[in-house]
């Protein structure tokens, strides 16, 4: 009988223990990221010191102990959020982050831009990317919070110049940038429309002005008689001596123009170059990649998300904070956003704990019951040894 009491209570203490994983369910059900854990029972077997355990005529029970549990990491609901830095995986996978160098993994994270320069989510742990060699490195942005100014060296047109004799065209202001960032107004005037000596077609002249109605540069562009514009006569070079920074000298390309239309109408179609930027905005693109905007309207790629993948994602170890360590032994893959084998990055998403309440508690009431009768063997027995203890002492009278 005493037997049956410890057998009993190894029940009552696996059924404890299993309560404990089911209030620890429960209790994170509005964890983002959290993933249940399933509550699993071993049988303890008595071989009696045979000589071969587990001998079936040897072997006899001795009661229940908690099984280590197993992580459920079905997929959790994904919620919308306003943040482009919340970032979630739908499908298998796992943001990689670092946290005092050591690098660590988790499904999903509330991240921001920290004044040193990381992406870190809330419990300070540090996004990566992938670097050249496809493997995770701590992400830095600290020196790209500005885009250095690029200097214009080309501008293109597009549009119609008619073959009019009488006919002029101006374009808008043309903003145009020297080394040092700095802003100039160009326009560009085309007038004089002649025939060329060759009989082949219409040659205009195309005059460049600054701000201040000063010219800086001519040209002569040669429009055929297919009405569109000649390969040999289609652009000129201006150069412009700029204060304080390297002198400007930009190609205007003019094989856009055609002489279609009776009437003229150009317009710019491309100018490259920028002023100063400073950053404005850091998200996440559809690609996975960390995208950074500037002042300038330029962008900038900071790299793609590293994404990690494990054959077997159960010899992870969970730590506070919704993140995992990797065992020494389980060395994960490495992917980008919507690779082969790997999930799909969402940004502005986070994903909800998969706890299941329907399945939570009726594991409660499973567990409830099996506490109250392991109880009540360890009552009963109680009872049967007091009963002997009455029988020894009335024997004794």
């Amino acid at each position: 009988m005493l037997g049956a009491i410890l057998t009993a209570l190894s029940g009552m203490d696996a059924y404890s223990d299993g309560l404990q994983t089911i209030s620890n369910n429960v209790a994170n059900l509005n964890t983002s990221g959290f993933k249940e854990a399933e509550v699993s029972f071993n049988e303890l077997v008595n071989t009696g010191g045979s000589e071969f355990p587990g001998a079936e005529d040897e072997a006899s029970g001795y009661g229940v102990s908690v099984a280590s549990p197993m992580t459920d990491f079905t997929q959790g609901q994904l919620q919308q959020t306003d943040s482009a830095l919340d970032l979630a995986i739908q499908g298998s996978g796992f943001l990689t982050v670092y946290q005092n160098g050591a690098i660590y993994y988790e499904r999903t994270g509330s991240f921001s831009v920290t004044p040193s320069g990381n992406i870190a989510d809330q419990n300070g742990n540090n996004l990566a990317v992938l670097n050249a060699q496809n493997q995770p490195t701590e992400l830095n942005i600290k020196n790209m919070e500005t885009y250095a100014p690029v200097a214009t060296t080309s501008i293109s047109f597009t549009g119609d110049l008619s073959d009019a004799t009488t006919d002029t065209a101006t374009t808008a202001p043309i903003t145009v940038y020297d080394s040092d960032g700095g802003q100039h107004a160009w326009t560009v005037t085309f007038t004089n429309p002649t025939a060329d000596s060759n009989g082949t077609g219409v040659d205009w002249t195309a005059t460049v002005t600054d701000s201040n109605g000063t010219t800086v540069g001519t040209g002569t562009i040669d429009l055929t008689n297919g009405g569109i514009a000649n390969p040999a006569q289609d652009s000129f070079t201006v150069n412009e001596t700029v204060t304080g920074a390297a002198a400007l000298s930009v190609s205007l390309d003019f094989s856009g123009l055609q002489s279609f239309s009776t009437n003229s109408n150009v317009q710019l179609n491309t100018v490259n170059g920028n002023g100063l930027g400073t950053l404005t905005s850091v998200a996440v693109d559809a690609s996975g990649q960390v995208q950074i905007t500037y002042s300038n309207g330029q962008t900038q790629s900071a790299g793609y998300i590293a994404l990690a993948n494990f054959q077997d994602p159960q010899t992870l170890h969970a730590l506070t904070g919704g993140i995992y360590k990797s065992a020494a032994n389980n060395y994960p893959q490495y992917f980008q956003s919507d690779a082969p084998g790997i999930g799909t990055l969402e940004a502005s998403e986070l994903e909800a704990s998969n706890t299941n309440l329907s399945s939570e508690f009726g594991d409660l009431i499973l567990i409830e019951r099996g506490f109250q009768a392991c109880s009540q063997v360890v009552s009963i027995s109680n009872d049967m040894i007091q009963s002997l203890f009455g029988i020894q002492g009335q024997g004794g009278a």
